[in-house]
């Protein structure tokens, strides 16, 4: 078995942890991103259906224009 001496060990727990600590962040960055695209694609879609209902709106008031 070998043996290390232990400002070695630190050296490689320090690594570990930074390691971690950047996947971490990146996961957390990853989280973000998805959220901020999700809000976007929602905020699309609403103003999808805003346009929609607004044609139907002026189609409405030309067949009320017709008929009068």
């Amino acid at each position: 078995m070998l043996t290390y001496c232990s400002s070695h060990r630190s050296r490689w727990k320090k690594k570990k942890k930074k390691k971690k600590k950047k996947k971490k962040k990146k996961k957390k960055k990853k989280k973000k991103k998805e959220e901020k695209k999700e809000k976007k694609e929602k905020e699309e879609k609403e103003k999808e259906k805003e346009n929609e209902k607004e044609k139907e709106e002026k189609k409405k008031k030309k067949k009320k224009k017709k008929r009068g």
